[in-house]
């Protein structure tokens, strides 16, 4: 998976005020802050309503509708923006299409102890063990 295809999913250059194409660029990135703009391009390319985004986020909805557009999150916020994102751009590299892997997010995973992929992106670990699933479902072992 190629770091591009993350700042893609988040509006790139414009929504994110930089370039990103490294893995040093993702930890600048998280440390400066994503916008509130890149959260929102996010959500949609995700068919997710800011609720359902917010539910993934340690912030509250109210508190990302009070944001500017051009505002940062801070580190800990702008961190799990991009692992969710990273998730969605791992995953549409292993499904070639975003349909069947948003399909594949909302099903229960019998090697992620039967829960849905999706509930799993609120945590650091939660995000690993989806990347991990993706990359076995990637290699062909499935569990």
């Amino acid at each position: 998976m190629e770091i591009t295809e993350i700042a893609k999913i988040l509006g790139g250059e414009k929504a994110l005020h930089r370039r990103v194409h490294h893995r040093l660029d993702l930890i600048e990135l998280s440390d400066h802050g994503v916008t509130k703009d890149a959260l929102l391009n996010l959500a949609r390319y995700l068919s997710f309503s800011i609720s359902q985004i917010a539910k993934l986020l340690p912030i509250s909805e109210r508190t990302i509708q009070r944001y500017a557009r051009r505002r940062h999150f801070n580190r800990v916020v702008s961190e799990q923006i991009l692992q969710i994102a990273e998730v969605a751009a791992k995953g549409i590299e292993v499904f070639e299409d975003k349909d069947n892997f948003l399909s594949w997010m909302n099903q229960p995973n019998t090697a992620l102890g039967n829960r849905k992929p999706l509930t799993l992106l609120s945590s650091r670990f939660g995000t690993e063990m989806v990347l991990d699933e993706l990359g076995r479902i990637e290699h062909g072992v499935f569990s």
